[in-house]
């Protein structure tokens, strides 16, 4: 019995024995019994399929501002923004990330807006691009809106060209050729609309110095193609607001700077515009007591080339770029403003008593 138990004894400590040598070798070997390891991830190096490519968020324009439109591929290829898929079909709405809402297309009883109550991950963005003088107070919309987007630079959303800044000073610039002392393109000229203020430094101004008129509020349409040369041929454009208020700073006063002509400015405090312009590359009529003092100003300028030249030094570091003049394209740079402006925020975000911040 205990020679045979012993016997036993030994074959199962000898089996053991072989079958962890049998696994030692198989686990040591690089070719058999088990796949090569995985190689160590790249940390410095991102795998698309690994990570599905992010999708865009979804800007509704709900409107068409006054019915001018545009090729949607305008933000891509005029201001090179494409964070946002930009869409005016209706039928995304209740997927969409955030919705444009022209002010001027809201109905008084409301019933041109979208559906509510508006998805909570859903942002809606007020467009209003007029100043407070031509702004209607539509009741109910006050809190409705998570954003806003207007000319003021305190909105969410501020719709403005600006100056590009160089480091290394342009010295190729050259003042155009000027055929002409002062000039006005005017389109608008109904007294409701608040030009009276300007209408009335014009009439003053005029008694002391000619001012070459254009546009359809003078009987005299000009072609687009016209528009820049016409401006870039004056030595002075009247860069006149329909109404004052701070940050109401249009497109009167980018035209003349990005052509190389000098801005004679009518609207909010000079302060104002030197937030978003050098103070010495425009004039403001505040500057002088009386509409008779700045034309003799204007007179002698045209009589100094050097103090003239001085009003475009701003040029070495700074270039202006012209804006969109077609009709259809009034609306492109808000529009393509608020596709930015979706791309990069995605956080939560409200907007109380619109009315309030707007007209105060």
């Amino acid at each position: 019995m205990s020679s045979t138990s012993l016997s036993g004894s030994s074959l199962c400590r000898l089996a053991s024995i072989v079958a962890v040598v049998c696994l030692i070798f198989l686990y040591t070997s690089p070719m058999i019994g088990r796949q090569p390891p995985l190689p160590a991830p790249n940390m410095t190096k991102t795998n698309s399929s690994l990570y599905p490519k992010e999708e865009k968020p979804v800007l509704l324009l709900w409107v068409w501002p006054q019915d001018y439109r545009f090729d949607l591929s305008d933000c891509k290829t005029i201001y090179n923004i494409d964070g946002c898929h930009l869409t005016d079909d209706r039928s995304l709405y209740s997927n969409t990330d955030a919705v444009l809402i022209f002010h001027r297309a809201i109905s008084w009883d409301l019933s041109t807006l979208p559906p509510s109550p508006r998805p909570p991950f859903q942002k809606w963005i007020w467009m209003n691009v007029e100043s407070p003088t031509n702004t209607q107070k539509i009741p109910g919309i006050e809190n409705l809106f998570n954003l806003t987007l207007s000319y003021r630079e305190d909105s969410d959303i501020p719709v403005r060209l600006r100056l590009t800044s160089r480091k290394i000073p342009d010295k190729d610039f050259e003042i155009p050729k000027k055929e002409k002392l002062i000039c006005w393109v005017v389109s608008n000229n109904l007294d409701w609309t608040g030009v009276s203020i300007r209408n009335a430094y014009f009439q003053e101004l005029r008694k002391y110095v000619y001012i070459h008129l254009y546009g359809k509020a003078f009987g005299t349409f000009l072609d687009y193609k016209d528009y820049f040369p016409t401006i870039a041929s004056c030595k002075f454009y009247l860069s006149f607001e329909n109404s004052i208020h701070k940050d109401y700073i249009t497109e009167k006063l980018n035209g003349p700077l990005a052509v190389g002509t000098v801005p004679v400015v009518l609207g909010p405090p000079r302060k104002n515009y030197e937030r978003f312009v050098p103070g010495d590359s425009f004039i403001h009529v505040n500057d002088f007591p009386d509409a008779k003092s700045l034309a003799e100003y204007l007179q002698r300028l045209d009589q100094d080339d050097e103090a003239y030249r001085r009003y475009f030094n701003w040029r070495r570091h700074f270039s202006a770029r012209p804006h969109l003049i077609l009709q259809n394209q009034e609306f492109v740079l808000a529009i393509c403003s608020a596709c930015d402006y979706v791309g990069r925020h995605q956080e939560y975000k409200e907007a109380h008593d619109i009315y309030e911040w707007f007209f105060n």
